[in-house]
């Protein structure tokens, strides 16, 4: 369905004049000019008749005669016009039950949606047409059996974008990098994501039911005119009807609408009707998350500490582990040092000297001292890095055994929490497909 008119006989400028006050009109207070419409019709254009019809509607008239006109001309375009037209001036309920099957048309999962099957949607979603319109849409959206042409994944990251890839649950908290271990962070993960989709879900229908209780109700009872709406595009699509607008901008695809109506932030009529077509989706998700959110933590476990590898068991860690850690400790801890020659042959020359000031001068027995005093030095600050090394040594050793001992009672406190989890994810998965069953015609 195309609403250009670039083939359409140019409309009179009595007519363009009127149709753009008819419009403003409608939008502003929901009714027609007082003036009444005087303008020459334009054999073969179904807009001349079309606004009379709308008129007529309007002012109780009978809207037969220029109606059948128009509908012989142009039976889309007309019922397009009428749709909208009293959508916009809250008077939706007006419109005849064929009418927004013929405006509508066929939506289809491999052509993008036009400009007047948005506007349409749109209008139902917000309560236009009352539940009816609401159902009408609905029913077009199911018939394209969406869930079974799309990937899961991507309307969950719709529906619940931003997720962290890493869940830190309570009683990891002191072992943070423990939460990036697969066999534990799966059920985290998969726990943490199935509670963010029941809280959009709830969102989503809170907001629906919110607006249902407010002074503007869903099914538009108020009347209130497209003024009072957020979105433009139903008069955008009637400005284009009547050749007033520019070029219509690109149109998206179905599967984009819909996801893009389920985002944050999104209009909360249009997100519950793509909530319902996600429905089916998010069960299966639902299902999924709520099995790994109960698998059951295993009984031993493989875990960095340190730089090192330590096999943990409910008892304890493993010991041949964590003897060939306190090895690897020693070994990349301790610096291989020689045997200190250098000091050696200092303590040698400054004897030699010693025995040497008895026979000659006595400033060798000074050079003497200051060798001997130097070897001395040497060798206590060799003793010292000797002592640090294993002072450094002890500290990791000992450091590594005390983190092996708390990863043994972390793990036992996740496996005390897996059960917690477990029911909390149970609760989420049967609240959120309450939630998603009661659909938007629940409100």
């Amino acid at each position: 369905m195309s609403t250009d008119l670039t083939a359409s006989p140019p409309a009179a400028p009595e007519l363009q004049r009127y149709a753009e006050a008819l419009l403003a009109h409608l939008a502003a207070k929901g009714t027609a000019p007082p003036a009444a419409p005087g303008f020459p019709d334009v054999p073969g254009y179904w807009l001349p008749p079309a606004v009379e019809a709308l008129v007529a509607i309007l002012g109780g008239d009978d809207p037969l005669e220029p109606l059948s006109k128009a509908a012989g001309r142009d039976q889309q375009q007309t019922a397009l016009f009428l749709c909208l037209a009293l959508a916009v001036s809250g008077q939706g309920s007006r419109i005849h039950a064929s009418w927004l099957g013929t405006a509508f048309g066929e939506l289809s999962l491999d052509r993008p949606v036009s400009h007047g099957q948005r506007s349409l949607w749109l209008a139902a979603a917000r309560g236009a047409y009352g539940p009816a319109g609401k159902i009408f849409v609905l029913r077009k959206l199911d018939a394209l059996s969406v869930p079974e042409h799309a990937e899961p994944e991507q309307w969950v990251q719709a529906i619940a974008p931003g997720e962290p890839s890493v869940v830190v649950p309570p009683s990891l908290a002191d072992f943070p990098e423990m939460a990036e271990i697969p066999d534990l962070a799966r059920p985290a993960v998969a726990a943490a994501r199935l509670a963010r989709l029941r809280g959009r879900c709830a969102e989503i229908t809170s907001a629906r039911q919110a607006d249902h209780d407010s002074s503007a109700p869903l099914d538009n009872s108020s009347g209130d005119p497209v003024a009072s709406w957020a979105e433009d595009e139903p008069l955008a699509v009637l400005r284009s009807l009547i050749g007033q607008g520019g070029p219509s901008g690109p149109m998206a695809s179905l599967s984009s609408y819909l996801l893009d109506d389920l985002r944050p932030g999104a209009d909360p009529h249009l997100a519950a009707i793509a909530l319902h077509v996600a429905a089916p989706i998010l069960r299966g998700v639902a299902e999924e998350l709520e099995t790994d959110s109960s698998l059951a933590p295993p009984a031993t476990l493989t875990v960095p500490l340190l730089g090192h590898r330590i096999h943990l068991r409910p008892e304890g860690p493993d010991q041949a582990s964590l003897a060939a850690a306190e090895e690897s400790i020693v070994t990349e801890g301790v610096v291989p040092r020689g045997r200190p020659w250098a000091a050696v042959v200092l303590i040698v020359l400054g004897v030699a000297c010693l025995i040497g000031a008895a026979f000659a001068s006595t400033l060798l027995a000074g050079a003497g001292v200051a060798m001997i005093g130097l070897a001395g030095w040497q060798l206590w600050q060799r003793r010292k890095l000797v002592a640090a090394d294993a002072a450094y040594v002890a500290s990791q050793v000992s450091e590594l055994k005390e983190l092996a001992e708390g990863a043994v009672w972390a793990l036992h406190a996740y496996a005390r929490e897996s059960d917690a989890r477990a029911k909390q994810a149970a609760d989420d998965a049967t609240e959120l497909t309450r939630l998603i069953r009661r659909g938007p015609r629940a409100a």
